[in-house]
């Protein structure tokens, strides 16, 4: 079932850029306040379907629960945001990026936080995807922000939620909720100036803004349920199906630049996934020969 809900999560998350493609007319932060809202109602219709409303409300009370999905809050909203603007902005191509150095973040912050512990070949991997973003940052003489800040926004707040006592549903829920008054907040202002997208320009714009909610859900809700049934590690591998597809569509469809320096970068992450990819499957087959 994790591995399931994983593959799920991935693939929707890589033809979500289709989706930001199409609202890259819209300013980033109304697309991220429109996901919160929709996803809100979204999710309240959801829980009234499963009768988990007290629940949810129990859930935030618990001191510990709260803080630790205050803290997943404040990470997804950055995620979010960040892709929201990469996509609109021509940066597809390291927004993948990001995403695959995330499996390679997941197993560092697994060893650090949930004593898991890796082999060589793991840690080799670490090593090469860290080489690779020296180079970029050597080459281009900038830091590559928007695929270093999606790799460790991810990776953190898949740490606590994996962590964190309460559900997918239920955690997902309250986390958009922490969230709603700064996205009523900020549509109220946009309004006001007369500045907002929603209602204003066409009907395709307010079906594509309507529609956040679902799709932003949708692939969260899966990606937690993935997170709470695979080892950490697993889940990174997982990881990289969406960067994949977000690199094809960038390059293939969308015609964004691939400078020679990101192809050698992208060659050394492939590579340290490779590496990281067979230590997997070689202790899978260990584990299988043992039990079996």
């Amino acid at each position: 079932a994790g591995l399931l809900w994983g593959l799920a999560a991935y693939g929707l998350w890589g033809f979500f850029v289709f989706y930001f493609r199409a609202v890259a007319h819209v300013s980033a932060m109304e697309v991220l306040a429109h996901r919160i809202i929709w996803s809100v109602l979204f999710l309240g219709v959801l829980m009234g379907f499963r009768g988990r409303w007290k629940e949810n409300l129990a859930t935030a009370f618990k001191p510990k629960a709260l803080a630790m999905l205050g803290l997943t809050t404040v990470l997804i909203a950055i995620n979010w945001f960040t892709f929201i603007w990469a996509v609109g902005h021509e940066q597809t191509v390291q927004a993948s990026l990001g995403y695959y150095i995330n499996p390679l973040v997941n197993v560092v912050l697994g060893f650090l936080f949930l004593r898991e512990r890796h082999s060589v070949l793991r840690w080799a991997s670490v090593g090469i995807a860290f080489a690779a973003v020296s180079l970029l940052i050597l080459q281009q003489g900038t830091v590559p922000v928007v695929a270093l800040v999606l790799a460790f926004s991810f990776g953190l707040y898949g740490l606590l939620r994996k962590i964190a006592p309460v559900d997918a549903l239920v955690g997902l829920t309250v986390e958009t909720k922490l969230l709603l008054p700064f996205a009523i907040a900020y549509l109220a202002v946009l309004g006001a100036r007369g500045e907002r997208a929603f209602l204003t320009v066409d009907r395709s714009t307010d079906a594509l803004l309507l529609s956040a909610g679902v799709l932003t859900a949708t692939p969260l809700l899966c990606f937690a349920n993935a997170a709470r049934r695979l080892d950490y590690a697993t889940v990174g591998l997982l990881q990289y199906i969406a960067p994949t597809l977000q690199f094809f569509i960038a390059v293939r469809i969308f015609g964004e630049p691939l400078y020679p320096v990101q192809l050698v970068a992208f060659g050394m992450i492939w590579i340290a996934l490779a590496l990281y990819s067979y230590d997997a499957l070689s202790r899978r087959r260990r584990v299988v020969t043992k039990t079996g």
